[in-house]
């Protein structure tokens, strides 16, 4: 059985936490887009981590984690995160790279780098992690997989070609330093011998784990309004973000997939730049962030304070709705104890007509939100284990949500541990 896991919104919904407590039934766990440029903070048994490239089910003895071909491979920071857990008493995870990974390069982050810098105040708001260069070059067709480090002919030859395409740029669209061959093919050598132990064809492994029929999750990374297709373009990321990609970017069918375990946050928050309807401000912003997440909401890559809004009805809905939900877990709700009201978005205003569908971006530029205010239930929630137990206003809240996004609410996180959680 395949499940995936996914983000409803902008990412920072909580998935790190849902998967390392769904891993615990699951024996692979698979990695499918982006790459190290958003995190997964998780809570547990060893300590507080905040994942990048390593899949969230790495606490677990039984489990297999697959970095698949999809995801955008920055070598020298998995080696890092793999020897960071070990140091931290974790017991060393079972890991397994595709073949066909591509390899995200060091100068594909000066490139993101050097694009911000010369955007200026235009600027994406980017992490400048290499994600936008990777992926280009990817389409490009001159990015390097993994299975072509062990061909030493190939190497040489297209760190030559790729050299003379990328110095055009650096002379004379940054004026920057130029790439030398010589160090890039010696990096690759160095990125060969730490990514060997790992290396394998995940998608014959992967598609003999089926026929035995095992427990596979599918984690994905950031949320559907991040999506270069159905996000709020051109702010979003450089992969898809959506669940149906978990086939392509792990090598499965499309069929497979039979759950789609959606992640919607209690309320809202986005790191980065792009269009945010439910925004809010000031002083009512900086409570509910310093009351967010566990110990405040701050991006887990980047550690920006995100920005907050209200719950949206409308992009929370789209967002399960692309992601072709079929159940959703939400998080944090314990974080809105304090507030006596709640408002909560369900529909935007544009041009003085009120809309329940997610718009274009250009569309989208021009919402103001339509709010409706629902009672607080004032008063601390964590350790409930009963659905039954919560305050009325509080169940109330959450049937509101699961009205709105038309998607049935089967999971209630109410703290940031692993087993801090409610099952409807």
């Amino acid at each position: 059985m395949v499940k995936a896991i996914v983000g409803a919104c902008w990412g920072d919904e909580g998935k790190g936490k849902v998967t390392d407590m769904l891993a615990e039934k699951s024996d692979i766990i698979i990695r499918f887009q982006g790459g190290s440029n958003a995190g997964h903070t998780i809570i547990n048994d060893y300590g507080k981590f905040a994942l990048h490239l390593l899949p969230s089910g790495v606490f677990y003895n039984h489990t297999t984690s697959v970095i698949g071909n999809g995801v955008a491979l920055n070598i020298p920071y998995l080696v890092k995160e793999i020897d960071e857990l070990v140091s931290k008493g974790v017991p060393k995870p079972k890991i397994l790279v595709s073949n066909r990974a591509q390899i995200l390069m060091p100068y594909h982050i000066l490139f993101d780098q050097y694009e911000e810098e010369r955007l200026g105040k235009n600027s994406f708001g980017s992490t400048k992690s290499g994600i936008a260069p990777f992926y280009s070059d990817k389409y490009a067709k001159i990015g390097f997989q993994v299975s072509e480090l062990f061909d030493d002919v190939l190497l040489e030859e297209k760190v030559q070609r790729i050299c003379e395409q990328k110095n055009v740029m650096l002379e004379h669209m940054y004026h920057k330093p130029l790439l030398n061959p010589e160090e890039l093919l010696a990096t690759l050598k160095e990125y060969r011998d730490m990514v060997e132990p790992y290396v394998c064809d995940t998608v014959s492994f992967l598609h003999q784990a089926i026929k035995e029929g095992k427990n596979i999750l599918l984690e994905g990374q950031l949320g559907s309004l991040k999506d270069p297709d159905f996000g709020i373009y051109p702010m979003v990321t450089s992969s898809s973000t959506l669940a149906a990609y978990g086939a392509i970017g792990a090598g499965i069918p499309p069929y497979e997939i039979k759950d789609i375990i959606t992640v919607v946050k209690a309320y809202s928050s986005a790191v980065g730049a792009g269009e945010f309807v439910s925004e809010i401000f000031g002083e009512e912003a900086d409570e509910l962030r310093k009351r967010g997440g566990d110990g405040g909401e701050f991006g887990a890559t980047t550690g920006r304070p995100r920005r907050m809004g209200w719950f949206d009805c409308v992009a929370s809905r789209f967002g399960c709705k692309i992601q072709g939900a079929t159940q959703v877990a939400l998080t944090v709700i314990d974080v809105l104890g304090y507030l006596d009201e709640i408002k909560v978005c369900v529909g935007y205003e544009i041009d003085g007509k009120v809309t329940k569908d997610f718009p274009t971006t250009a569309e989208l530029a021009k919402a103001k939100p339509v709010y409706e205010t629902l009672p607080g239930w004032n008063c601390e929630i964590r350790g409930i284990q009963k659905y039954e137990d919560l305050p009325e206003n509080c169940r109330k809240y959450v049937e509101f949500i699961e009205k709105e996004i038309e998607t049935p609410i089967t999971m209630v996180s109410n703290g940031p541990a692993r087993h801090e959680i409610i099952y409807r």
